[in-house]
């Protein structure tokens, strides 16, 4: 137990693991935004910033090792084992386009074929049951390190267009405005996290179980039309999902 004062003088005791988590929290974040350099601060220098104990700071050192963001080693000190990479959620683009500038992607074609739909996958792409989508498997790099395995349901017309076209190196969100002539408009989207099971931990390069965050997007053309299912299993420990929020104002604030 440590304790620690709040508002108006009050001491409150807090459990060292409430503390250490909130200190990873902070170290995670500046870690993630680049604030620090390749080796963290001493543990005595982080536990006089942070007005915590060392052996606080050494549990949350050990939160953020386990999620392999740092290494520690005696007389080495701590040094950050892997950055993330930032996936936006306010823009609608391919991992390609996401990631520019940080390195080359390209994509192992596991899958490029035509398959007769699955009832869910025809309806929400607005099909008649039993018609045929293209369905693609993609384990996508950037440079030598697997980043997502992603599994996509397309529109039947645009999609056997797209099977003409180099998958390996080419976003499908770029092929599709090609060969529609239209813009990318909106998508559907919903992001849960799942363990992953030893196939796919396997394809991407971790432990089984471990963290991999699941997105189910659903994208249309401008003019409306559903051309795009995708289920995509991204690293947990290489990928933050982050975006830009406005609050509109509530019915009670209006006048």
């Amino acid at each position: 137990m440590n304790t620690e004062r709040a508002g108006g003088g009050a001491t409150v005791r807090r459990l060292r693991a409430d503390q250490a988590r909130r200190v990873a929290d902070i170290l995670r974040h500046q870690i993630r935004a680049g604030t620090v350099g390749e080796t963290l601060p001493g543990e005595q220098e982080l536990a006089a910033e942070h007005r915590t104990s060392r052996n606080t700071i050494r549990e949350a050192l050990t939160l953020l090792r386990d999620e392999g963001l740092i290494d520690r080693a005696p007389r080495a000190g701590t040094r950050v084992a892997a950055r993330k990479f930032d996936h936006g959620l306010d823009a609608l683009l391919g991992l390609q386009e996401t990631l520019e500038g940080r390195g080359t992607v390209r994509n192992e074609v596991r899958a490029a074929q035509r398959i007769t739909a699955p009832a869910v996958v025809a309806r929400r792409l607005g099909l008649a049951p039993g018609e045929q989508v293209v369905y693609l498997e993609r384990l996508r790099y950037l440079g030598d390190q697997p980043l997502s395995l992603d599994l996509t349901y397309l529109a039947p017309e645009i999609g056997a267009r797209v099977l003409a076209h180099d998958l390996a190196h080419t976003d499908v969100f770029v092929l599709l405005e090609q060969l529609s002539g239209q813009s990318l408009g909106s998508a559907d989207l919903a992001v849960e996290a799942i363990p992953a099971d030893r196939h796919t931990a396997a394809t991407l390069d971790v432990p089984d179980s471990a963290p991999l965050l699941m997105l189910e997007r659903l994208t249309r053309l401008d003019d409306g039309t559903p051309v795009d299912l995708e289920y995509i299993r991204m690293r947990g420990d290489r990928i933050t999902l982050r975006g830009s929020l406005s609050r509109a104002i509530p019915e009670w604030k209006v006048l």
